[in-house]
């Protein structure tokens, strides 16, 4: 059964698991059609191409084009530490306090991701290991503007700092010359070391081919617009990059238990994000979900964004009815989310069920939205199905490992016999004779 529920304002997809065109249903209900703009892609292409010949003055001719700040020289688009200082002072004792607070949680949870070099030894004396070491120097996009978000700033600065990055340069675009305070007091709490206020293609061609004033980096992190998506997408190779990010998206299991106005709330929190977002809930009793879509008519008329919402829930929203919770993992495993709320009485019994989750969140307290801003993980996770491969953004994802081998005499010739034949089975001559001259004469 795939149908809309008409009889209130908002129409929701419903599917019933059982169906026998289920999968079907739930295919093109997550369909996302991401393929590429073939107009920005040539846009994209010329700005890259335009910064990494022209340098400076093309992103101060792209910056003056695309965001009306007519800058003479790339000086003008620094920011100071002092001035990220002071936004620190002038935002509000309760957002600094929240900033902080954030802050704190965010470092103190990826702490505990930190990667250590290792090594043993064997019995002859060779030493094998792994050697970890932080990059050098790593780019961080955040958007600008009235679309501003500080939360982007501590979830991408902060691991990176917490891994060891020397340097971290933050580049935000000040459309009209609009600078976010709260922006820029993020990027002092969490230890940025050069803010550039630039954006778009242009800012990531800054951050990947350098230029007589931005540094070059190593990797580039932070979400954006088509024109930066394409833009990384492009440059990957050169630098590394995060991820390529789709819409946002939440799933939610529920038992029928928790107040129905919550979890509207909660399939609000991710809808609000744009109209591609998407926002499905699950759970074994039909008569809850229409409880709940009851609380999302009731409840759309309150928010501020509500255009938006509405515009996702109908668009792609679904609500799955299953047979139990059994079932409900399944269908959640198939989805693998963003984000998965469990919002049932016992969700530890449920957890080592789950095998694809960007992040879990546990228990009917847990909303969605605290791990947007200060629960501690890093809110930064694989979208669009990609959680089966992928992971949170975190330490790791800012450290490389570089492997030790340091063989003893004794090591080198008996795996030199090792390697020789292997060598020789596939026609390699040279790696086999390069072996053998370390193996000892036992004549």
């Amino acid at each position: 059964m795939n149908d809309k529920s008409t009889t209130t304002g908002v129409s929701i997809t419903r599917l019933i698991s059982s169906d026998t065109a289920f999968d079907e249903q739930l295919s093109k209900v997550l369909a996302w059609d991401e393929a590429a703009d073939h107009q920005v892609h040539e846009v994209v292409k010329d700005i890259l191409s335009h910064v990494k010949g022209r340098g400076d003055a093309a992103i101060l001719e792209y910056t003056q084009r695309f965001d009306s700040v007519d800058a003479r020289s790339m000086a003008e688009l620094e920011i100071s530490q002092q001035r990220l200082i002071e936004a620190l002072d002038k935002v509000t004792p309760e957002q600094k306090q929240a900033l902080q607070t954030a802050a704190d949680r965010v470092r103190s949870y990826h702490e505990k991701q930190i990667q250590s070099s290792w090594n043993y030894t064997e019995a002859d004396g060779t030493v094998l290991g792994q050697q970890v070491v932080a990059m050098d120097r790593v780019g961080l996009y955040v958007p600008g503007g009235k679309a501003a978000y500080p939360s982007s700033v501590l979830m991408n600065a902060i691991p990176a700092k917490v891994a060891g990055v020397k340097e971290l340069i933050m580049v935000v675009p000040t459309p009209k010359g609009e600078v976010n305070e709260l922006v820029l007091a993020a990027a002092a709490i969490s230890g940025v070391d050069r803010v550039f206020t630039i954006g778009g293609a242009q800012a990531v061609a800054a951050l990947a081919y350098g230029s007589e004033t931005v540094p070059a980096v190593d990797k580039i992190v932070g979400p954006g617009n088509i024109y930066v998506a394409t833009a990384k997408r492009e440059v990957f190779g050169t630098v590394g990059i995060d991820m390529i990010a789709g819409p946002s998206e939440i799933l939610v299991i529920c038992d029928g238990k928790t107040d129905p106005d919550w979890i509207a709330m909660d399939l609000f929190s991710q809808a609000e994000h744009d109209e591609n977002a998407q926002s499905i809930l699950i759970s074994q009793d039909k008569q809850y979900l229409d409880q709940v879509q009851e609380s999302i008519d009731k409840l759309l008329q309150t928010m501020e964004r509500k255009d938006i919402i509405k515009a996702s829930i109908e668009g792609r929203a679904a609500f799955i009815q299953v047979k139990d919770l059994s079932d409900a993992i399944a269908v959640s495993n198939r989805i693998a989310p963003e984000h998965l709320e469990l919002s049932v009485e016992d969700p530890d019994a449920l957890l080592p069920e789950i095998r694809h989750a960007g992040a879990i969140f546990m228990g009917r307290y847990t909303a969605e939205a605290l791990g947007d801003y200060c629960a501690g993980p890093n809110h930064v996770l694989p979208t669009s199905g990609t959680a089966r491969f992928s992971s949170p953004l975190g330490v790791y994802d800012f450290q490389k490992r570089s492997s030790i081998i340091k063989f003893s005499a004794d090591g080198a010739s008996e795996m030199g016999k090792v390697a020789s034949i292997l060598a020789r089975g596939e026609g390699l001559t040279a790696h086999a004779r390069s072996a053998e001259y370390r193996i000892k004469d036992e004549s």
